[in-house]
Order: C-alpha cells, then structure tokens, then sequence
C-alpha cells in the first residue's frame, strides 16, 4: 500500500523541486558577482577617467586664476597660448572673454550658452558637457567656467570625445560578458540541478524500495567521503538497525509463539480432562490453568518492562538513591534461597552507593542476576556479589562458581527468549538477562559477561552490570 502511494505520488512542479532552487541560488548568486566585477572595473575605468579629465580641468583653471594674480590678463594670455602649443593632441580647450563678451584668447570660438548666462538659482553654471562643432566635426567637450575679478571669463575645457568612444567600448565589451554571464549560469545551474538529481537518486530509489518491503537494498557510496556518501552512511546504518530490530521483533514474535504454545496446550488439555472427570480432578486442572496463565503473564510483563527500558519510558522515574541498602536488602533475600541449595551467598558492598537511577529497575537487575547465579551454582559453590564506585562509573558484579557460558552463548545471552543449552532442562523464560541488558542501557551503561575463574573448570561466570548514569552525592542520595 505505501509503495503503491509512492508510485502514484505526483512529480513535483520544476519550481517546487529543491534541485530547481539551488540552481537558481547558484545562478542569481554567479550574476550578482558578474554584476559587482562589472561595476568595479566601470568605476575603476570610466569612471576614472572623467575624475581624471575633471581633476586637470580644476588643475589648470587654479593655475591660470593664479596667474592672472601674478601677472594681470596679459599672464594668463601668456600661459594659455603656450599650453595650447604644448598641447600636441589638440584636446584642450581654452577660451578668455572680457566683460563685453569679446574673446581675448583661447582656440574656442563659441560657447553654449548655459555657461554664458547665470544658473536657475541665479549662480554662475560651472560645469557642463556640451557637443561642440570643432574644425567642421561634432565633438563632445567637458567645461568649467571661471570668472576673474576684473570681470573677464575664463573657461577650461577638455575635448571627451576619444574618453566617450573608450567608454562606449566599455559598455559594450561589458555587455557581451554580461550576456556570456548570464549564459554560464544558467548552464552552470542546469549541470547543477542535475548533479543533485543523480546524487539523490540512489538515496530515493533505496528509500522507495524500502517503502516496497525489500529491507535488502542500501544506499550505494562514491568513495568521495563527501555529504552525500556520509548521508548514504548515516542512512544504511539506520537501515542496518532497522533490520536489526525487525528480526529481533521476528524472533521475540517466534519465541513468544513458542514459549506460549505450550501453557496454553497444557491449560487445554487440563480443561479437557475435567469436562469429565470428578470435582477433585475439575479443581487440580483449574489450579494447574492458573498456574499456566500466571506464567504467561509473567512472560507478558517481563516482555513489557524490558520495552519500557529500551525505550527510555522509565526515565521519569530516576531519582537520587544509595544503592548500597538496596544491594544488601537482594543480597538478604536471595542468601536464604541459596543456603537452602546448598550455596553460600557473600556480599562485599561499600559503605554508600550514591547515584541517579530508577530503583525499582535496578533492584530487578540485580534480582535476576542473582536468581541466575543461584540457579545455575552447583551445591557447595559459592556466589559473590560486590560493588565499586569509579569516577562516574558504578560497577555491581555478580559471579559465582558454575558452569559458565562458552563465548559464542555470551554473544547472545541479552536476547529475548534466548537459551543457552546447558539451561534448557532449568526453568525460565529466557527473559532475565534481556531485562538486566535493558536496564543498564537505560542507566547509559552495558551488561559484561565474562569467566569469573579464568584457567579453572568450571570457569563459572561474572555477571558485570557498569552504570553511567550520574552519581549523586551522599547527602542527596
């Protein structure tokens, strides 16, 4: 149903599709810097060059307004006539006028007439770009006019036009990259909508497989370690622990079958028989169903808690606590269980164990290791319990003197309904260790499993539950 939802979903718009947006991002980000290169190299060129024309303008006019200080008008007649013959390029324009408006020197002829009258707000125009007609051709000038105190006018100009024709070319060279800009991008942005596209591709076809219930599929990796191949990792080891965790619940479903068959067989065939039997023989099945569905629920809360412990549910419960007392209280309990099989139960536990935990949980975890101690202690054995605190690790061990657990079953011991051979013929569900595993990983610990007497037969086995859950200080706890 989900994979046929996926095959019907609708394509999304080109707009809609994130592939589209970076490219765009790509292609206005590419144009602003076209656009920002553009306008420093327009400010550095052209623009350079009119503050360069306006700045020698300003120059000169200082230059002969001085002179006119120095030497009256017939110094400035002086100096404009040998700059006009030092001027080898014909670019600079000159023209001194008296008060009557005729011209006294200078090589221009005529002025516009916005710098012959005042400016609107009734100042004199200083500067202005204007076409002039020069030697029969239409030129472009830049003028600065500037009135002497004895009344004559003096302007200043420079012809522009070879400026102009430089900028024009400019303009255009820059419109041509602009055009190869723009046409760049928008390659550039296609090449990158479709690089995203066939990198996310493998990651959906995966994705959508999963979604079609072949949990086999994974996402392939380049090998270039870039964000995508760590995005594949990260999502292959979700889908590695999604497998894991859909055959653990494949086989607690199995076990849970299996286990229950039994029970609920033996309750049936009880019933069975005391449909006809006496009324002694009706009570012994009714006892003997009881029992069986006692167990039963016994397995069901068993499968419950440790659920609740995986999941962290129990967290809300963590509180300040001595472990210390509540290690003595188990150790108590169960050393008048094991004296009666013959075992001998020692405690060595320091004076306070302060933590952060949930104590019902623990006190549970503890219980189960000491139950499987007992059990599986021969008579005469001995089974030790002991405790130490380690910076911020708290360490309970429980070891004793049976049998053991060969490597391969140590693997497998914290496995719901999982039992090893030499247990098979003791009674239980398989469900005390899972319990003990979940319990330490909800108090951010492990559960370690190994020889309690290496190089001896039997080796027996040291339960060791390590705790990383916070201690608290003796005062708190």
């Amino acid at each position: 149903m989900v994979a046929e939802q996926i095959r019907r979903a609708p394509v999304p718009r080109l707009v809609d599709s994130a592939g589209f947006r970076f490219a765009v991002f790509f292609a206005v980000m590419f144009l602003l810097g076209g656009v920002a290169f553009a306008g420093i190299v327009w400010w550095n060129t052209a623009g350079g060059l009119d503050r360069q024309t306006d700045a020698a303008i300003r120059a000169d006019v200082a230059a002969l307004t001085q002179r006119f200080r120095e030497a009256g008008r017939a110094g400035v007649e002086e100096a404009i006539a040998f700059r006009l013959i030092r001027d080898g390029d014909a670019q600079d324009l000159y023209r001194l006028t008296d008060a009557a408006g005729r011209q006294i020197a200078g090589n221009l002829a005529a002025t516009p007439d916005e710098l012959d009258g005042p400016a609107p707000d009734g100042e004199p125009l200083r500067w202005l770009r204007a076409p002039l007609i020069r030697e029969g051709a239409l030129t472009e000038a830049r003028l600065y006019r500037a009135d002497l105190p004895n009344g004559d006018r003096l302007i200043v100009g420079r012809d522009v036009e070879e400026r102009l024709r430089l900028r024009e070319l400019l303009a255009r060279g820059l419109g041509w990259a602009a055009s190869a800009a723009g046409l760049i991008a928008f390659i550039g942005a296609l090449l990158l909508r479709r690089a995203l596209q066939s990198r996310l591709r493998p990651a959906a076809d995966t994705v959508t497989a999963i979604a079609g219930g072949d949990l086999t599929q994974r996402v392939p990796l380049s090998g270039r370690e870039d964000e995508f191949d760590r995005l594949g990792r990260t999502l292959n080891a979700m889908l590695d622990r999604i497998g894991t965790l859909m055959a653990g619940i494949r086989g607690v479903s199995d076990a849970i079958a299996h286990d229950l068959r039994t029970p609920v067989a033996r309750a049936r065939g009880r019933l069975e028989e005391a449909l006809d039997g006496d009324p002694e023989t009706m009570r012994r099945a009714i006892e003997t169903g009881l029992a069986d569905l006692d167990g039963m629920t016994r397995i069901f809360q068993a499968v419950l808690r440790i659920t609740e412990a995986e999941a962290g549910a129990r967290r809300a419960a963590f509180a300040t606590l001595d472990l210390s007392p509540l290690l003595a209280d188990a150790a108590e309990l169960y050393e008048a269980i094991a004296e009666a099989r013959g075992v001998l139960l020692q405690a060595e536990l320091p004076d306070s164990l302060p933590m952060t935990g949930d104590r019902d949980l623990l006190l549970q975890a503890v219980a189960n290791l000491l139950d499987n101690a007992v059990k599986f202690s021969p008579a005469g054995g001995r089974i030790r319990l002991s405790a130490m605190i380690s910076e911020d690790t708290l360490r309970i061990t429980v070891a004793d003197e049976g049998t053991g657990l060969p490597p391969a079953d140590r693997a497998r011991a914290g496995e719901r309904f999982f039992r090893a051979d030499s247990a098979r013929a003791t009674p239980g569900y398989g469900l005390g260790l899972s319990l003990v595993r979940a319990v330490a990983g909800l108090h951010g610990g492990e559960l370690i499993l190994a020889d309690a007497h290496r190089g001896r037969m039997p080796p027996g086995l040291a339960a060791t539950l390590v705790l990383h859950a916070g201690l608290a200080t003796p005062a708190e706890a």
